[in-house]
């Protein structure tokens, strides 16, 4: 007797003794092979889950429902924790059974305000008409015999993609074009592969060359006290420079002063529209930033340290891939296993909750607090969060004793920091420069000045998140703590430069859309008064009581910075500028 469905290559979902017949779908056995040779020799751990469903997609270029299935039945977990993951992460595309896989090329033309500012939505309409038009196969669409009848090419819009410096930027499934033109987005798109291009960095020999390990290993020796370490991070003064700008040593000792077995994370998910200083970090300097997370953890006693990378980053993650190794061969990891963990889009996992949820698996929902992530953190252990930028200073302070860092700063600030710096100026990038500089200083020393035909009048100096001041506050210190009594702060010290010919209203409702389409949705005032803000704001009554209102409840109410920081914009435009 044949059971019933296995006939058809189908086998019932497995369930435990006694349990109630099973609802749900069958398990499709050729979609069970695939994937368990997709997934080869891994684990099938739970935290893994994220990791085999890039691995999936990879391989069959989507997320079909029958191999979501198998997953769940090959991991032992419902088939409601697997689709609800899949379905989270905007990278992900989860195609029902009996419907194509997208196209072979994705281009996603960046939406954010930089790119904005310099024609994005004005490209991305050329795009989504060539790509439509008879002659699409002759302009370079559908190379390699796909006709645009049978869709080769699919042109969607997407967030920050951290490549603020050379906008309107475009990304052709792993390849970035910057400063985007038609005709250079066909031209990449007509590639085979469509491959990332990876910048000259450097790399492990270089590096070691250079001192590099030097006191990675004298840690591992015993020649260096952790304690004393901790003293030498305190002495500097140090913050992190992720955005909360908590001081480095005092969450060191906060760490390793909670019972073992610790843990370490690497927050290398910046998603904040403005903010690109992490990939410079790591497109110029990785193993700076590795040694000093690897002291880190050292310090901490963490056995495993997991470097949570964003999905936006592929030339990053083939650096760490390469260098990683190299490490494994000197066995630099010998005290400290490196986790390579890497994001699927969702901003909201550069928290440091949500974070952490995704590195186990789940979506990335922020977690409640108390208790902190130094307390009950990943997997349940204490765990030292660190921002890549963070760590890129640890060498050098050691190296150079606690009163170099101090001794960088400028208008009574200390230390030094990667600035962001787009929008209308003539040298946007990456600029390292003194802590406390403000915005006129930066745009004049480092930033080449403002474009021709255009003058300052406002600023954006975190991100998204940080407020919209305007140009009679150019003269603020831009550093932690200064520009609280305005509104705004500091963050990433993402700098966003606009000018006269900027509208602040279009700007304001940019953000705010980004924030909408960010909201986890886990938390009502977020999910809600994002929605809600874009609706009133964009219906042209951006001004009264009620959005005052909806402010302050977000603040108040939601469950992390996405939603507090969210109607930040809102706020700045009739506190500064008047606009209700």
């Amino acid at each position: 007797m044949v059971e019933r469905g296995v006939a058809d290559g189908l086998v019932p979902l497995p369930r435990k003794r006694g349990a109630p017949p099973m609802k749900g779908r069958a398990v499709d056995v050729r979609a069970l092979a695939e994937v368990q040779a997709a997934l080869g020799e891994e684990p099938r751990r739970r935290d893994l889950l994220i990791e085999h469903l890039h691995r999936l997609q990879m391989r069959f270029g989507a997320l079909f429902e029958r191999h979501l299935v198998a997953l769940a039945a090959e991991m032992k977990l419902a088939m409601a924790e697997v689709y609800e993951v899949a379905t989270f992460y905007a990278r992900f595309d989860v195609i029902p059974d009996g419907e194509t896989a997208p196209p072979p090329i994705t281009v996603r033309v960046c939406e954010s305000l930089p790119c904005a500012m310099a024609g994005s939505a004005a490209l991305y309409d050329s795009l989504r008409q060539s790509c439509s038009q008879p002659d699409a196969l002759a302009r370079g669409w559908g190379s390699g015999g796909e006709a645009p009848g049978n869709h080769s090419v699919r042109v969607l819009k997407g967030p920050c993609i951290g490549r603020c410096a050379t906008a309107p930027s475009v990304e052709v499934n792993e390849a970035r074009v910057d400063h985007a033109t038609l005709d250079a987005v066909i031209d990449a798109a007509a590639m085979r592969p469509v491959r990332a291009t990876i910048p000259r960095y450097i790399a492990y020999g270089d590096y070691v060359q250079e001192g590099g390990y030097r006191l990675l290993r004298e840690c591992l020796d015993g020649r260096h006290d952790p304690v004393a370490l901790i003293e030498t991070m305190e002495q500097s003064g140090l913050r992190g420079l992720g955005g909360a700008g908590f001081p480095v040593g005092r969450k060191w000792k906060t760490v390793r002063a909670e019972a073992g077995p610790r843990l370490m994370a690497l927050n290398a998910d910046e998603g904040e529209p403005g903010t690109f200083k992490d990939r410079h970090c790591f497109e110029r300097d990785p193993h700076r930033v590795l040694e000093g997370m690897l002291v880190a953890a050292w310090v901490v006693d963490a056995p495993d340290v997991y470097l949570y990378l964003r999905d936006e980053y592929p030339a990053v993650r083939e650096i760490l891939e390469a260098e990683l190794h190299k490490l494994r061969v000197a066995e630099l990891d010998r005290k400290t296993k490196i986790h390579l963990r890497r994001g699927a889009g969702a901003y909201i996992c550069g928290e440091e909750s949500a974070m952490l949820e995704s590195i186990e698996g789940k979506r990335g929902y922020p977690r409640h607090k108390p208790p902190f992530p130094a307390q009950v953190g990943l997997f349940g252990r204490p765990t030292l969060i660190q921002n890549v930028e963070t760590m890129f200073w640890v060498r050098e302070i050691v190296e150079r004793g606690p009163g170099w860092w101090p001794s960088l700063g400028r208008n009574g600030r200390k230390g030094q920091r990667f600035f962001s710096l787009s929008g209308r100026v003539k040298k946007p990038g990456v600029h390292l420069a003194p802590a406390g500089i403000t915005v006129r200083e930066l745009i004049a020393e480092y930033g080449g000045g403002m474009l021709d035909g255009h003058t300052f009048t406002a600023y954006l100096p975190g991100g998204a998140s940080g407020g919209i001041l305007p140009a009679a506050l150019g003269d603020t210190p831009l550093d932690f703590d200064t520009l609280n009594p305005h509104g705004a702060f500091i963050g990433s010290a993402a700098v966003i430069v606009l000018s006269e010919k900027d509208d602040l209203v279009a700007t304001a409702s940019n953000l705010m859309r980004f924030f909408e389409e960010e909201s986890c949705g886990q938390c009502t005032p977020c999910r809600n008064g994002t929605e809600k803000a874009v609706a009133i704001f964009d219906g042209g009554t951006h001004s009264g009581a009620v959005l005052e209102e909806l402010a302050t409840c977000m603040n108040d109410a939601s469950i992390c910075g996405l939603g507090q920081a969210a109607p930040n914009p809102l706020r700045s435009l009739w506190t500064h500028f008047g606009i209700r």
